[in-house]
């Protein structure tokens, strides 16, 4: 149990430390103010017209970093700090998630397996841990607990699934957002610098956390198997 406690302590400071240093990134690029003048709502939107896609709307939500594509509402919607705002990290933002919304129009094969995995790994999550520290216990006194853990342990992996299939969908939105913005000459060389970068640090948030979902799975079935050989 001391060996859980440490991973997730290990993997805590690490996402505390790009958490961090992204939310840095985007106030320092948020410094970086457009040539063109344009908001991040006007940016989203142009980069949708400019992809033929006329039935999605770009709205603000509250919060910071909070910004998120809905295909089922089919809206782009981008926080306070970046709808209205007119820098690098606001232009960086609302083209990243138009990115989304250009993968659900062409239907990337990515981002509709993500979405067929939502509503399993939505129930997996919530009952996966218990089930298997339920399983371990029983397992001391009964064949079945190590069962009943290992399925935890499979519910627990769709989860970590989930978080390595979400890795290409978000590198491919910032790909496309970052093509665009310099194929339509939206940003100058400096404005371009500051999105990538600050794209980048908010990726390895997602890589972070895949990585240590994995180690978490793998912590979990060591346990399990040992726990078979006693």
């Amino acid at each position: 149990m001391m060996g859980y406690y440490l991973l997730l302590a290990a993997f805590g400071i690490l996402s505390s430390i790009v958490s961090s240093t992204l939310k840095r990134k985007f106030k320092h690029y948020s410094k970086v103010h457009l040539r063109n003048g344009m908001s991040g709502k006007e940016i989203a939107e142009q980069m949708l017209s400019d992809h033929g896609i006329r039935d999605v709307k770009v709205v603000s939500t509250p919060g910071m970093l909070t910004d998120h594509y809905n295909p089922k509402t089919k809206t782009v919607n981008l926080s306070e700090g970046v709808y209205g705002q007119r820098n690098a990290s606001a232009a960086a933002v609302a083209a990243h998630e138009c990115g989304h919304a250009v993968q659900h129009n062409i239907g990337y094969e990515w981002l509709q397996m993500r979405s067929t995995l939502v509503p399993v790994v939505g129930v997996a999550s919530n009952i996966s841990m218990w089930i298997i520290f339920g399983g371990l216990v029983m397992g001391q006194s009964t064949a079945f607990g190590n069962t009943i853990a290992m399925i935890g342990v499979v519910l627990f992996g769709m989860g970590t699934l989930f978080s390595f299939i979400t890795l290409p969908v978000e590198y491919d939105a910032s790909n496309r957002a970052i093509a665009w913005l310099q194929r339509k000459n939206m940003v100058s060389q400096q404005e371009l610098v500051g999105a990538k970068d600050a794209l980048k640090w908010a990726a390895r948030t997602y890589v972070v956390a895949a990585l240590g979902s994995l180690a978490t799975l793998l912590y979990f079935l060591l346990r399990v198997v040992a726990s078979n050989r006693d």
